[in-house]
C-alpha cells in the first residue's frame, strides 16, 4: 500500500473518526483507525463497537491500494503538527506504516486490516433524504435533556419517532422532557421508534457541519445509519421501550404566562447562585403582570428576582430546578417564553410562541 496525500485533505476526514475512537478499549486495534485505498479513494474508519464512522477522501496519487490500520491519536497529532498545503506518503512496509512529509519522517506500528471490527448494519426497513440541518435541530433542541448514567439505559439516550411526514426526538431524565417534531419527506404507514445512545447522538451531531446538504438515513431494527458524500456513521441502538411521553405532557393548564425569554433567562442564573447546591430548587410566585423567582439555601441566604410578565388571573406558588429552567430558556432562540402552568403540584410547559416544533416539560419541586 503507497500513496500521497494532501495533509489538508486528510486531517478531516481523519478528525471525523478520531472523536469516535475509544481511549481505554478492551481490544487493542480499536485504538487504531482502518485505512483502505480502492482506486483514487481512500476510506477511514474508527470504531468502539457501538458507533462507527467511515470517512472519504481523494487521494493526489496512488502506487499500491491495500487496506491497514495505524494508531489513531497519533496518526492525528502528526497531521495537526505538519504545516499547511504539506504533501503526505505513506507506504507500508511489512506492519509499519511509513509517513514521509518534507523532511520529517514518522515509522508508526500497525495492525492487520482483518483483525479490525466492523458494526453490522442488519436490516434496512427505513431509508429517506432530508437537510442535515433539520436532523441537527432535532439534536440541538432535546439532547440536554438526556439521561447521563440513570440505572434506565434507555434513559441515556434520545428517541427517533418516525411517522408519515414528520421525524421527532424525545429525551427525557424523568425530571424533565425535551421534544422537536420536524417535517420530513418520508411517507410510512404506523408509527418506527428507534432510541439512538448518548454517544451516537453527540457524534451524529458533530458530523453534521453542511446546514445545507442532505444527509440519507436508514432506520432499521438494531441500527441506524446516516449517510453522506463526506462520511457514513453507524451507531447501534439501545435495546428498550422508552417510556410513554405524550401522558407527561400537560393538557389542562389555564395559566398563561407570556414573558421575555432573555429577562427570564437572566432572572434564573442569578437566583440560581443562592439556590440549594444539591437540590437547585427556586420558588415561583405568580400574580397579576409579575413573576418573583426565589432562592435560599442551607445558609439562610436568599435572592429574589421579579419580571414582569403578560398574566392576568389566580396567584400561584410552585417550585422547580432551576438548572432544567436555564437549559430550556438558553436553547430556545426567541425574543419570548410562553409557560402555561395549572397548579403547585402539576408540570409546567415551556413552548416557543414563534415555532411550534419544540416543547418542554420541567416537573415540580417540593420546597
Amino acid at each position: 500500500m503507497q500513496f500521497s496525500i494532501a495533509r489538508d485533505a486528510l486531517l478531516k476526514p481523519l478528525q471525523l473518526v478520531a472523536g469516535v475512537v475509544e481511549r481505554r478499549q478492551t481490544m487493542p486495534v480499536l485504538a487504531n483507525v482502518l485505512l483502505v485505498l480502492e482506486g483514487d479513494y481512500l476510506s477511514l474508519t474508527g470504531t468502539d463497537l457501538e458507533v462507527e464512522i467511515v470517512g472519504r477522501v481523494k487521494v493526489e496519487s496512488v502506487s499500491e491500494v491495500g487496506a491497514i490500520t495505524v494508531p489513531a491519536k497519533k496518526l492525528l497529532d502528526i497531521c495537526k503538527s505538519l504545516s499547511d498545503g504539506s504533501s503526505i506518503q505513506f507506504t507500508v512496509n511489512e506492519q509499519k506504516v511509513n509517513v514521509h512529509c518534507g523532511k520529517s519522517r514518522f515509522n508508526l506500528t500497525s495492525l492487520p486490516a482483518n483483525e479490525f471490527p466492523s458494526v453490522e448494519p442488519g436490516d434496512d426497513d427505513l431509508v429517506f433524504n432530508t437537510q442535515q440541518k433539520e436532523v441537527k435541530r432535532l439534536i440541538e433542541r432535546t439532547s440536554f435533556a438526556m439521561a447521563q448514567q440513570d440505572v434506565r439505559y434507555y434513559l441515556n439516550g434520545m428517541l427517533w419517532e418516525l411517522r408519515s411526514g414528520s421525524l421527532r426526538a424525545v429525551a427525557t431524565d424523568g425530571h424533565r422532557l425535551a421534544m422537536c417534531t420536524r417535517a420530513v419527506n418520508v411517507d410510512y404507514e404506523g408509527v418506527k421508534q428507534a432510541i439512538l445512545p448518548r454517544k451516537g447522538v453527540i457524534e451524529l451531531s458533530r458530523l453534521l457541519t453542511e446546514p445545507e446538504g442532505s444527509v440519507q438515513l436508514v432506520l432499521g431494527s438494531s441500527h441506524i445509519r446516516a449517510h453522506t458524500s463526506d462520511f457514513t456513521f453507524t451507531s447501534k441502538l439501545v435495546d428498550g421501550k422508552f417510556p410513554d411521553y405524550e401522558r407527561v405532557l400537560p393538557r389542562n393548564g389555564d395559566k398563561i404566562v407570556m414573558g421575555d425569554r432573555e429577562a427570564l433567562r437572566q432572572a434564573f442564573t442569578r437566583t440560581a447562585i443562592l439556590a440549594n447546591e444539591k437540590y437547585r430548587g427556586v420558588r415561583f410566585v405568580l400574580s397579576d403582570g409579575l413573576l418573583t423567582v426565589t432562592a435560599n439555601n442551607p445558609e439562610q441566604e436568599e435572592a429574589e428576582e421579579q419580571v414582569a410578565v403578560e398574566y392576568q388571573g389566580d396567584g400561584l406558588e410552585v417550585g422547580f430546578n432551576v438548572s432544567y429552567l436555564q437549559d430550556v430558556s438558553s436553547v430556545i432562540t426567541s425574543s419570548q417564553l410562553k409557560l402555561t402552568l395549572s397548579d403547585t403540584n402539576s408540570s409546567v410547559l415551556v413552548e416557543d410562541p414563534e415555532n411550534s416544533d419544540s416543547v418542554y416539560v420541567v416537573m415540580p419541586m417540593r420546597l
